[in-house]
């Protein structure tokens, strides 16, 4: 009996013990989220965990975990489109200032056809031979040219396709870097301007931001922005790569009081631009365009478009040659037809226009055929966010590239692609106030920065392996491309550089 009575009082005693322990834990458990919940709330490093306190942690546990997990669950990281696992880590890392190298081989293809590789030089320079890239200047006819000494730049995105407190970082960082921040169609905002960093305004189809009442050129907002000092070129835009053939498209629930304002138009309505400007309807008009807006600011003037068909080209040069190359626009940025930012059609943005690898060769190679590519200083755009990528494009021959998709990974985009439906979780492509608290822009400009920074250091490092002090020295001879049979060719012998032609 007394026994009996014993072991049940023990055992009343440990599930008390136990009935306690569990409290305890639950109250721990409580606590510890509420703290998670508040530091969450506090920081300013992490976009997700500030969006979305406590449980935006188990998104990095998560990518952790997929490290190891993808090769038993997931085909190869490399399949994730429009921009893998592997492209959007490497970024990630560059922003943070992480670790870039990696271990246990390539998980590249190098088989696959069309895989730019390049090729090492037996005895590259040493380290201390590296040099800086010359400055290259841009409008030689303009009474205030522009020089920039970078090659790597940040592309048109607007605001309201954007966030305010995304262009700030984007402003910020782009200042920090020493690179110019394009507007995109929308107008020039006080948010790209906050950071002081170059600016290059777009004009598009709609005229945002230089629009007059019935729609058409305001002279004087153009003359106006002329005499801006961060302002140093104007892009006429004909086309991009999300929807050639198509203008631009902000849905309606984007179009705020300011956005209005900004691109004068009305709140609350989408903003549909024209699919092409009004007073553009051929080569000559094109080119006096270029003229007008050039006279009128005194700074370099280009266009933006995707390429069609190639002939174009030759009827552009042709109408150049017969003007004088005085008349020439001082640069041309090429989109590439594999989208963008913007929001567009499907039809658009999977089946119209050329990829940048096959236009831009053909661009570069009709401009030095005439003996205009000193003259038109050609930027690209296109899926370019790795050095690998920037290096190609400098091979192939152009002076510039620009990124939109990189310097928005750079701000923590995780690619949700709800850039147009005002979801986004990041706050990088929302007018909702709750969602942007989670971006600080102060350090995300370190960010974008960071990432400015290592990429243009990535291509140094191909460069020097290469056999060239200075990235802009890299030319086709330096790169190949794997055919279909699997087999490299070099990118001087796929596409040979053509003799300058006599005028």
């Amino acid at each position: 009996m007394n026994d009996s009575w014993f072991n049940s009082q023990s055992l009343l005693i440990f599930g008390q013990w136990l009935a306690a322990a569990f409290v305890l834990l639950v109250l721990i458990g409580i606590v510890s989220v509420g703290v998670m919940y508040v530091v969450d709330k506090i920081q300013t490093r992490h976009t997700i965990r500030r969006n979305y306190p406590f449980v935006g942690r188990f998104r990095y546990i998560f990518e952790r975990m997929g490290e190891f997990m993808r090769q038993y669950f997931f085909a190869m990281d490399r399949e994730e489109m429009p921009f893998n696992r592997a492209q959007r880590s490497w970024v990630y890392r560059a922003a943070k200032d992480s670790d870039r190298n990696i271990a246990f081989g390539s998980t590249r293809d190098l088989t696959r056809t069309g895989t730019i590789i390049f090729g090492n030089a037996p005895f590259p320079p040493l380290a201390e031979q590296q040099t800086q890239p010359e400055p290259v200047k841009i409008g030689p006819y303009c009474e205030q040219p522009y020089a920039p000494r970078s090659y790597f730049h940040i592309s048109g995105m607007s605001y309201g396709a954007l966030s305010p407190v995304a262009l700030k970082a984007l402003s910020h960082g782009a200042a920090k870097a020493g690179c110019w921040l394009n507007t995109g169609e929308g107008g020039l905002s006080p948010y790209h301007l906050s950071g002081q960093c170059d600016i290059v305004f777009q004009i598009g189809t709609a005229k945002f931001g230089v629009r007059s009442k019935d729609g058409k050129l305001d002279e004087g907002r153009l003359a106006e922005l002329g005499r801006h000092d961060n302002v140093k070129m104007f892009e006429v835009k004909l086309s991009q790569g999300a929807k050639p053939g198509k203008g631009g498209i902000l849905p309606g629930i984007k179009v705020n009081a300011e956005v209005a304002q900004i691109r004068g138009i009305e709140e609350g309505k989408d903003a549909i631009s024209p699919n092409r400007h009004p007073e553009i309807s051929n080569n000559e008009e094109l080119l006096d365009f270029i003229e007008k807006v050039r006279r009128i600011t005194q700074k370099p003037v280009g266009f933006k478009f995707v390429m069609g068909d190639p002939g174009w080209i030759d009827e552009l040069i042709t109408a150049i040659l017969e003007r004088g190359e005085a008349s020439a626009p001082d640069f041309i940025t090429l989109d590439s037809a594999d989208g963008g930012t913007g929001a567009a059609p499907q039809p658009l943005m999977d089946y119209v226009g050329l990829k940048l690898s096959e236009s831009l060769p053909i661009l570069v190679d009709k401009l030095t055929e005439a003996g205009l590519k000193e003259r038109i200083r050609v930027v690209c755009s296109g899926k370019m966010i790795s050095p690998a990528d920037v290096a190609w494009a400098i091979a192939m021959g152009a002076d510039f590239i620009v990124s939109a998709r990189g310097f928005m990974f750079s701000l923590g985009c995780i690619q949700a692609m709800q850039c147009n439906k005002n979801t986004c979780p990041t706050g990088v492509t929302t007018d909702d106030p709750r969602r942007q608290k989670g971006l600080d822009p102060v350090s995300k400009a370190t960010r974008v920065a960071n990432y400015h920074k290592f990429l243009e250091y990535g291509v140094n490092i191909i460069a020097h392996s290469c056999g060239v002090t200075d990235p802009r020295a890299l030319t086709r001879r330096q790169a190949r491309v794997i055919k279909p049979d699997g087999i490299s060719i070099s990118l001087a012998d796929r596409y040979p550089l053509p003799p300058v032609r006599r005028r």
